[in-house]
C-alpha cells in the first residue's frame, strides 16, 4: 500500500482466561486537494458547528455524541455506532495548533469498552493556486487485533471525502 509502513510485534502468548497481547505499529499519509481557501479548510477542523457537517460516521449509525475544547491541550470527544452494536469512541488531545498551517492531535479509540488503538495525526495546510492542499499524517500502534491500518485510512479517506462535500456546501446527513 503507497505511503503506509508497517511494524509487527508478535502477539505474546497469554495463560488460559487471559486475552493475547499485540501492538502494530504503522502510518500512512493522505494528500488532498480543496477547493476553499487554507483559513476555510482550518475552520472545517476548528470551528465545532463546521465539523459537525462532515466528522461522522456512517449514516445509519446517526449523529455522534461530541465535545470540542480546539486548542493546545483541549480535548475532542466523539462517541457514535451502529445501533445496537458497539460504541466506536474518538478522544482527541491536540498537541499543536498553528492556525490555517498546521493541527496536530494524538487520539485513542475505543470500540465498546476496548482500548483499540493510539495515534499522532498532523494535519498540514498549504495554499495552492485558489486551494488548499492538505497533507494529513498518521502514525499509529493498533491494539490487541481489534483495528488495523487498512480500515484506519480507508475510515480517514472518507472523511476527507465527507469534508471536500462539506466544503462544496453539499448537504449530507450524520
Amino acid at each position: 500500500m503507497p505511503g503506509a509502513t508497517r511494524t509487527d510485534t508478535p502477539p505474546i502468548s497469554g495463560t488460559a482466561g487471559r486475552t493475547a497481547r499485540s501492538v502494530v505499529h504503522a502510518s500512512f499519509t493522505i494528500t488532498r486537494l480543496f477547493d476553499a481557501s487554507p483559513a476555510r479548510v482550518f475552520a472545517a477542523f476548528a470551528d465545532p458547528a463546521m465539523k459537525d457537517l462532515w466528522f461522522f460516521g456512517p449514516p445509519e449509525w446517526g449523529p455522534p455524541e461530541r465535545t470540542s475544547d480546539f486548542r493546545i491541550g483541549g480535548i475532542e470527544t466523539s462517541r457514535t455506532g451502529p445501533r445496537g452494536g458497539p460504541a466506536h469512541a474518538f478522544r482527541a488531545v491536540y498537541q499543536d495548533i498553528v492556525p490555517d498551517e498546521r493541527i496536530v492531535y494524538s487520539y485513542e479509540m475505543h470500540l465498546g469498552d476496548r482500548r483499540i488503538s493510539v495515534s499522532l495525526a498532523t494535519i498540514e495546510l498549504f495554499a495552492e493556486g485558489r486551494g488548499t492542499r492538505l497533507k494529513l499524517t498518521e502514525q499509529g500502534a493498533f491494539l490487541d487485533g481489534h483495528d488495523d491500518v487498512v480500515s484506519r485510512e480507508h475510515g480517514t479517506r472518507a472523511l476527507m471525502e465527507q469534508l471536500a462535500a462539506s466544503l462544496e456546501g453539499k448537504e449530507q446527513t450524520p
